[in-house]
């Protein structure tokens, strides 16, 4: 493909995105491999090099764009050597008109903006759009950290995490074969801070009520040494059937899968009620902690599925609630920098459910920043995904 070629594919897919976005459609990086597998053409440096134009506009445009090209003029604007692309030869992009209309810059709307949780001011910007970095956890039923830097010597330890290994962006670690060996997991730092801060040991019984892939029971089950024994639960039977392959990969034993259906969770989960000493909530939230992987995301969160979130995240709070045994811990976990999915909604659980008490001091020092009854974790004050959390205790 010509550099021009590569342009109007990028300014395609970028329209794809944008309405998706609008209409909740498929996230971003589907978007881009179908859209590749549409362009068999396309060599590895067409692909890379598309892929590169698509995401640098997507984290300049603070919002859904009105179409593909205003996002990528915005971004030439930026890079102005990309004008020059814009030359109307076949298979690329028209010439530039004069006054031609650009998507807006910025991090986000600013009706978005004022929904951050009053800790992330506007230093803390542009790290939530830079380029994350690739973060690994050490299986302990397979390996340990001290593998992890002999495999990938160019990286370092990650603070206050004894399993993680820190690698430079898109660093092919998953091609290793210790990956398909399930020597280790790719898991960013503040998700891996969040295992820990559940507190789980040996001869436990742990509920993961909002499993996904599973890649936060994974982690559990290697903090044990497969020594607990998880229920992993979800209502997404896509996700939750990836589990039972990456579980076998890692050599943990000791994980049973659910499926749960909504709205049905409580009836399903009865022979668990009040016997689980450790309940890990995850609940599904706006990803605005993580934008540094998938900007788009910026583009997607209107008012009302924002209150989707907040009634889900205040649903699943109390089931989990009534899994835990007398004394017993449950973590509630969001990678959001919004307050409403945050601080304020373990206040409204607080508030819910008189006895139960909000933990302090579980994060290694220096990492987070107490946020009400639990704390905040933000990219550029703990290098890591943007992640609120709070772990509660049980009354006995």
């Amino acid at each position: 493909m010509t550099p021009a070629a590569r342009i109007q594919a990028a300014i395609e897919i970028l329209d794809a995105i944008a309405v998706a976005a609008r209409e909740g459609g498929a996230p971003a990086d589907a978007i881009f491999a179908e859209a590749m597998r549409a362009r068999r053409y396309a060599g590895s440096k067409d692909r890379r090099a598309i892929r590169g134009h698509v995401y640098d506009a997507i984290r300049i445009v603070r919002s859904a764009p009105a179409s593909g090209r205003a996002a990528m003029l915005t971004l030439v604007d930026a890079q102005p050597g990309l004008a020059e692309l814009f030359d109307g030869t076949p298979y690329g992009p028209a010439p530039i008109a004069a006054d031609e209309p650009r998507a807006e810059t910025g991090l986000a709307a600013e009706a978005l903006i004022d929904l951050f949780d009053p800790l992330v001011g506007e230093g803390e910007y542009d790290a939530m759009l830079a380029r994350a970095a690739l973060d690994l956890r050490a299986n302990r039923i397979k390996s340990g950290a001290g593998d992890l830097a002999a495999l990938f010597p160019d990286g370092a330890a990650i603070t206050g995490v004894p399993d993680g290994w820190r690698l430079p962006p898109e660093t092919a670690a998953v091609q290793h074969p210790a990956y398909a060996e399930g020597q280790f997991e790719v898991q960013d730092a503040a998700s891996q801070y969040a295992s820990a801060a559940l507190d789980v040991a040996p001869g436990m019984a742990v509920v993961d009520l909002c499993a996904g892939g599973g890649g936060k029971t994974l982690a559990i089950a290697s903090l044990t040494a497969n020594g607990a024994d998880i229920l992993a639960c979800d209502t997404n039977r896509a996700r939750l059937r990836q589990l039972p392959p990456r579980a076998e990969r890692a050599g943990a034993t000791r994980i049973e899968t659910r499926l749960l259906n909504p709205a049905q969770e409580s009836a399903m989960l009865a022979d668990w009620q009040g016997k689980a000493d450790r309940v890990f909530v995850d609940a599904p939230c706006s990803g605005s902690g993580t934008w540094r992987r998938s900007p788009e995301l910026r583009w997607r969160l209107t008012p009302a599925r924002l209150e989707r979130h907040l009634a889900d995240q205040a649903k699943l709070i109390d089931i989990g609630a009534e899994l835990v045994a007398p004394g017993g811990k449950l973590l509630y976990a969001v990678c959001s920098i919004i307050t409403r999915e945050g601080r304020a909604q373990v206040d409204d659980f607080l508030n819910r459910h008189p006895g139960w008490t909000a933990d302090a001091g579980y994060l290694p020092d220096g990492v987070g920043r107490a946020a009400g009854r639990g704390y905040l974790l933000t990219p550029r004050h703990d290098s890591s995904d943007g992640f609120f959390l709070a772990r509660l205790t049980a009354p006995c």
